[in-house]
């Protein structure tokens, strides 16, 4: 169920970006871009950063090992969309 980015509207003919999941339900919200392009950059952005970026735990809860484990698990399952579709496409050649 892959999730995709959606430029969107700001106030004063600014853009913002919307990441949201399979189901279309917003994950994430960015801040304002003054231009379309200066969005689409953000996008890269958010790309290049997401797969590779620590976890800074700054909640009132305490940060467990047991919590780490859990992230990092479910990292190392998680098959991304675009190779699962290059895996079926693989599979029925």
């Amino acid at each position: 169920m892959a999730g995709y980015f959606e430029l969107v509207d700001a106030p004063d003919g600014m853009y913002r970006i919307a990441l949201r999941d399979g189901n279309g339900d917003i994950l994430a919200m960015t801040t304002t871009f003054p231009t379309k392009q200066a969005a689409v950059r953000g996008i890269s952005t958010v790309r290049e950063i997401a797969g590779t970026a620590l976890i800074k735990d700054r909640s009132h809860g305490q940060w467990s090992p047991s919590l780490e484990r859990q992230v990092h698990r479910r990292h190392l399952h998680h098959t991304p969309a675009w190779r699962t579709h290059e895996l079926r496409k693989a599979m029925s050649a």
